[in-house]
């Protein structure tokens, strides 16, 4: 396991992630003693899969002639 100190840490960061692999950790100590573990993320590869078409068959159903909802309107409309 690597290790780096906090100050080490503060002015090189990005660099030290950048240089881990994915699921690799580094620890960060301060005057010897372990204060933090920083793990590479490991990003997945992947392709998000889209949903099936139909799974929402039956949950909406359109009515086309529904004017019932527009009566309560009716003295806003010319």
């Amino acid at each position: 396991m690597t290790s780096v100190t906090i100050a080490e840490a503060q002015s090189k960061l990005r660099e030290i992630i950048q240089h881990l692999l994915p699921g690799e950790e580094i620890t960060i100590t301060d005057q010897g003693q372990p204060l933090a573990q920083v793990k590479r993320a490991e990003l997945s590869t992947k392709p998000r899969l889209r949903p099936p078409p139909g799974l929402g068959k039956g949950l909406l159903t359109i009515v086309s002639e529904d004017d019932e909802h527009l009566q309560d309107f009716q003295e806003y409309m010319p």
